[in-house]
């Protein structure tokens, strides 16, 4: 098996990693926009859950599996996060959770309703595995990160494209929008979570709070 780097490609193997409570399996969809998708397995029971139906459900599904799937929480409202949602929740019956602000727009875009709509502070729980809600507004208004407090070690994000090694997610041009990202990713994911903690964003590598914090200022006077 592949020893884990976070760096997946379209068309590549899936990585998996196993932390002591939840296994973690990440994998790349759709040539173009290359979204990752986590599959996360509460190690205990089985129970899984899905962070971002992207596209490519014959991708996604087999790595769901026999053991099928409780929920996928879908991190935004943009359309690259929600390709393969209704056939993902058609085949799965799986719950769909998203953030309060997105619900509408998603359930328009895909068809699919929402069945629990999070808040800043919520707890989604993956089996015996509990994930902390992050609500992060500005590159959209309800995008929401998970938290896993892995009792084995260092924390892990999932930050959808809110957080990317370099600098936040893109709110196109709009400065108001900016300034509540660069602000909430400072207080509610830098100011609470250790340098230690990994964090898994929606395209591209993982990264290290740590190896980015410094960044803060210039990510600030650069406006994206």
């Amino acid at each position: 098996m592949t020893s884990y780097t976070g760096d997946v490609s379209p068309g590549g193997d899936p990585q998996t990693l196993t932390l002591s409570t939840l296994t973690v399996t990440k994998v790349a969809v759709d040539d173009k926009m290359s979204n990752n998708c986590y599959v996360l397995r509460c190690n205990e029971t089985g129970e899984q859950l899905l962070v971002d139906a992207a596209d490519a459900p014959e991708v996604l599904l087999p790595l769901i599996g026999d053991a099928g799937l409780a929920a996928v929480v879908t991190t935004h409202q943009h359309w690259d996060h929600h390709r393969a949602l209704a056939a993902v929740v058609e085949a799965t019956g799986a719950e769909v959770f998203a953030g309060a602000p997105d619900a509408d727009a998603i359930t328009e875009q895909t068809g699919v309703a929402v069945a629990r709509r999070l808040e800043h502070g919520d707890v989604v729980r993956v089996g015996r595995v509990d994930l902390d809600v992050i609500a992060v507004a500005g590159h959209t208004p309800g995008s929401v990160c998970l938290v896993h407090h892995d009792p084995g070690g260092s924390p892990h994000v999932f930050t959808g494209d809110t957080l990317f090694p370099g600098g936040v997610g893109a709110t196109f041009g709009n400065e108001e929008a900016f300034e509540q990202l660069i602000d909430q990713v400072e207080e509610r994911i830098f100011g609470t979570l250790p340098d230690e903690t990994r964090f898994h964003p929606g395209h591209g590598k993982d990264g290290v709070l740590g190896q980015e914090r410094e960044h803060l200022p210039e990510w600030r006077a650069r406006k994206w």
